[in-house]
């Protein structure tokens, strides 16, 4: 694959095409537009986009700049507090800084120390399995099966559900409501949108308060239990907003960007039959495939950060008060750090892209969306080896967290 010429336009008209139908279905000849300007462009005086490896991954890691909290949501959109999908989410380690950051972020981590992932892996291996019956059971009659619904995103949803302790009839219904809520983290630029995430958090809640209640009358093996008990014995250390914030960012980041990881691993494979063959073939091979996609079509395309104190990236003076855009999936394709940047390559050396973020947000489910990935696609391609598109799949009207909404295919020759 040759690397795309960049397209005629400015700085400005690109970050404007970026909040289009359009720019979101196909974003990287305007990030390559964006960096025609530079690793990190202003784009007014206060308003800086970061495109550049080194720049992204040393912002990621400067202390001095933080992620947007609840008192940044109250300088820079008034009227955010209106919205239950917003307070959530702000209530979680995901948009809390120091001291807080550290402090939820350690209530978590128990769960996702290695020991702990590598004993799910015969948990994965056995639900993938189930999943891969079940779609050659809806493919018997030669009809099309969408891989996204019937394997990318059942597959992780069914992970965080047993982790937290969710029972396994709710958890479509939790797919549908976290995938609706998760909008909410493009911002506030689709109102009727942002109003059904918000309708979605709220019945989220009340099953989460719920669940907490049955918890503590029941204790089970569960993450779930485990933070109820840790809110109940000590809410310092975990108040009542924290614990719904942390149960819906763990169920969300839990499966919607491991989701979109296995479907574009499904596509690129089928792009390239030889990496399909190659998957079932040779098991180190994985490895390298799984850490390819997420530099080349990563979930996550976007973060956020805003200078506490005046810093600096690489070649560029960062007042405070500026607020940062990380075009992670941009910085995926520098050429000044990944040769041929365009061209998907497993066998890449020193693939170090900055998907899961870097510094102390560094992702805590990043071993397990690895893993996740690591056992569904050679299983996929194994049980499936004349697996072919039966449609072109279709692209989620979304940008900060990026992936297929269907993907038909045909099980059977």
């Amino acid at each position: 694959m040759s690397r795309r010429p960049g397209i005629a336009t400015t700085a400005e008209e690109a970050w404007a095409a970026l909040a289009t139908h359009r720019g979101r279905q196909d974003p990287y000849p305007l990030y390559e537009a964006v960096r025609s300007h530079g690793p990190a462009v202003w784009l007014g005086p206060k308003k800086l986009v970061v495109v550049g490896y080194e720049e992204c991954d040393h912002a990621l890691r400067d202390t001095r700049l933080h992620v947007q909290d609840a008192a940044r949501y109250d300088a820079s959109a008034p009227g955010w507090r209106d919205h239950s999908s917003l307070r959530a989410f702000t209530s979680s380690m995901l948009y809390s800084n120091p001291p807080d950051h550290a402090r939820l972020r350690t209530v978590a981590g128990f769960a996702f120390t290695p020991p702990r992932i590598r004993r799910l892996r015969s948990v994965i291996e056995e639900m993938t399995d189930r999943l891969l019956d079940r779609m050659a059971a809806l493919g018997t009659t030669g009809a099309a099966v969408d891989l996204i619904a019937e394997f990318a995103s059942r597959l992780p949803v069914a992970v965080i559900s047993t982790m937290l302790g969710f029972p396994e009839r709710d958890q479509m219904w939790f797919r549908d409501m976290a995938s609706t809520i998760a909008v909410s983290t493009d911002g506030f630029r689709d109102a009727a949108a942002l109003e059904r995430a918000d309708r979605a958090m709220d019945e989220m809640t009340a099953y989460f308060a719920d669940l907490a209640g049955r918890r503590r009358r029941e204790p089970r093996d569960d993450l779930v239990t485990h933070l109820v008990h840790t809110h109940d014995d000590d809410p310092r250390r975990l108040g009542h907003d924290e614990l719904m914030g942390t149960l819906m960012v763990l169920l969300t980041a839990g499966f919607e960007t491991t989701s979109f990881l296995v479907g574009h691993g499904a596509l690129l494979a089928l792009r390239q039959p030889t990496l399909a063959e190659r998957l079932c073939a040779e098991p180190d091979f994985v490895t390298g495939y799984v850490e390819e996609i997420l530099r080349f079509e990563p979930p996550v395309h976007v973060t956020s950060r805003w200078a506490a104190a005046d810093t600096e990236l690489p070649g560029t003076t960062v007042p405070a008060g500026t607020r940062l855009t990380l075009i992670l999936a941009a910085a995926n394709r520098d050429a000044r750090r990944f040769a041929d940047p365009d061209r998907f390559d497993p066998d890449r050396r020193d693939n170090r892209p900055l998907s899961f973020g870097a510094g102390g947000h560094f992702c805590l489910g990043a071993p397990l969306a690895r893993l996740e990935a690591q056992i569904a696609l050679p299983r996929l391609f194994a049980r499936f080896p004349r697996l072919t598109a039966a449609e072109p799949p279709v692209y989620r009207d979304r940008w900060v967290v990026r992936g297929l909404e269907t993907f038909p295919v045909a099980v059977t020759a």
